[in-house]
């Protein structure tokens, strides 16, 4: 594609460093705005509460209806198998050494409403879910900025808005409204940044990238100690995004997407502006509208008709990618929140367990960053998907009062899912074509928020069926096409490109070293299968 040779002005220089840290920033929030209700929604030790003339209380949820004043005496061995019990009928005393305030203890989320706790998140995610659809279709046809503009000012305004709330159905309304914001913000700052940057740095800045979101959750865990008000700390993660919108008008739309909308003008515009702080002033009288259209002529014409998410399955090549990447996304995010959304169930202080889930992250993703420089995209997936669903499998046999040990077993299946999360973002941007590329992260991440929305609902799932869905898309997986090293695709057209690179035939290699590069990537993938195969039949057997 020859745009990308214009498109790099200067390379990787000053713009991109600058573009690629304003970008980025943002991210260590985004972490908290996922991992939030962990902290928010916490359920501190509690049990009812008594009228002044009790002096006990049978548990959690129930009480006994008269005072049991012999249960006092020390040794007592008196039956109360008979004794009449009611629920808290007085509310609950919740103990404050953990939490001070949180949405559970603001709204008695306890007990028969319990679930209501859990529901918050899940709505949430259902926002996530629908900002995935809606903004990435924007996205395709407004610009990726002015999206991005928007998600920024949005999430500022209604996640501050979430901290006063007066009742549990407006909170739930307006975390459903940020979700859709946080959504709009991640989809469209990975495009701009994959979209602005040489071929060659993507893996090293789609994988430092991602170390952001990993510090972000480490951040949460200290504010949330340190505030312990579920108020305070929704404002915190919300109110710095009103500072990143007053920032964001700095950034340059993309210029591939403003060609490819019949904006050469704006692009230009940008790509000289790029050319100025690069400080490349050369280049400015060799960028004209005719190079552009010149370079771009054939991806200009391709690109006159509309774009919808039916042309993700309307080719072949691109039906496989599409059904590939829905099932990598859905168990990716299946797994990974399964894990991260219930820390209260590990019995370690849910602070420490935050920056564990953080810190294991780094190793994980830097591993990541080797197997996709290295090996490629493709396998980099599948055996971080397989990694992790043998990990959640180990786990099953592992017995319950051995809690270190399934502890640390949980943290390195999250590590394995956290680098899947870093791959599959960095991987479904070079898949998709510009002319349709958020419509299409916005319709495979559905999938993602679908499990999202799932696991914290179904914490009672056992260990099998998220090790399961793991294990099976890696298999998914395989069958998608490699990209390390190649250029975007711009249209549809450029699509088959990618079918000669998962038939393992690069583009400008001698025929022998074709029919190499063919006979080693088959073996590759057919030791992959070979070893997906016995481990499933070890697994039946066992």
């Amino acid at each position: 594609i020859q745009f990308n040779s214009i498109l790099f002005v200067g390379g990787f220089g000053r713009y991109q460093w600058i573009h690629i840290t304003l970008l980025s920033l943002p991210g260590l929030l985004m972490a908290s705005q996922n991992l939030l209700n962990n902290f928010v929604s916490g359920v501190p030790a509690h049990h009812c509460s008594l009228p002044a003339n009790h002096r006990n209380t049978l548990d959690r949820c129930k009480r006994y209806v008269e005072p049991q004043w012999q249960l006092l005496a020390a040794n007592s061995t008196a039956n109360i198998s008979h004794v009449q019990t009611e629920g808290c009928l007085d509310g609950w005393t919740f103990d404050r050494s953990e939490f001070f305030t949180t949405t559970v203890t603001e709204w008695n989320l306890v007990c028969s409403r319990r679930s209501l706790k859990q529901m918050i998140q899940t709505i949430y995610m259902g926002g996530v879910l629908t900002g995935a659809i809606v903004y990435g279709g924007l996205a395709d046809r407004f610009g990726r900025r002015s999206v991005l503009i928007w998600s920024y000012f949005q999430l500022a305004v209604l996640g501050c808005g979430a901290a006063l709330s007066s009742s549990y159905g407006i909170y739930c309304v307006l975390r459903f409204l940020s979700g859709m914001a946080v959504s709009g913000i991640i989809l469209n700052s990975l495009s701009l940044k994959v979209e602005w940057i040489p071929t060659k740095a993507r893996t090293l800045v789609g994988t430092l990238g991602s170390f952001v979101f990993t510090i972000g959750q480490m951040v949460l865990a200290g504010l949330a100690y340190w505030l312990r008000d579920w108020r305070k700390l929704q404002i915190v993660t919300c109110a710095p995004h009103f500072l990143i919108f007053a920032y964001s008008w700095w950034y340059s739309e993309s210029a591939r997407w403003l060609v490819l909308n019949h904006k050469p003008e704006e692009a230009l515009k940008s790509l000289h502006r790029v050319a100025r702080v690069n400080g490349k002033p050369e280049m400015i009288d060799k960028l004209t509208l005719e190079v552009l259209h010149c370079h771009m002529n054939k991806e200009i014409e391709s690109s006159r008709s509309s774009f919808t998410a039916y042309d993700l399955l309307r080719t072949r090549a691109m039906r496989r990618i599409s059904i590939c990447l829905i099932a990598v996304w859905f168990s990716t995010s299946f797994a990974y929140y399964g894990l991260a959304m219930d820390m209260q169930k590990f019995g370690v202080s849910i602070y420490l367990m935050q920056v564990i889930f953080g810190a294991i992250d780094f190793p994980a993703k830097l591993l990541a960053l080797g197997t996709l420089s290295y090996l490629g995209r493709r396998v980099s997936q599948a055996a971080c998907l397989f990694l992790s669903g043998l990990v959640i499998f180990a786990n099953i046999f592992v017995p319950t009062e051995m809690q270190t040990i399934r502890t640390l077993l949980a943290c390195l299946g999250k590590g394995f899912t956290s680098a899947s999360f870093t791959t599959v973002y960095l991987f479904t941007g070079e898949l998709y074509p510009t002319v349709i590329r958020q419509t299409g992260m916005g319709f495979v991440s559905t999938m993602a928020r679908i499990g999202s929305m799932a696991a914290p609902v179904l914490p009672a799932l056992p260990s099998l069926v998220y090790g399961g869905a793991a294990v099976l898309a890696s298999c998914f997986a395989c069958f998608l096409p490699e990209t390390l090293n190649f250029a975007l695709p711009d249209t549809i057209s450029d699509q088959p490109n990618h079918q000669l690179f998962f038939l393992g035939l690069k583009e400008g290699l001698p025929l022998g070293r074709q029919r190499e590069c063919h006979h080693t990537t088959a073996k590759s993938q057919i030791t992959m299968m070979f070893l997906i195969w016995a481990w499933s039949q070890q697994k039946v057997y066992l």
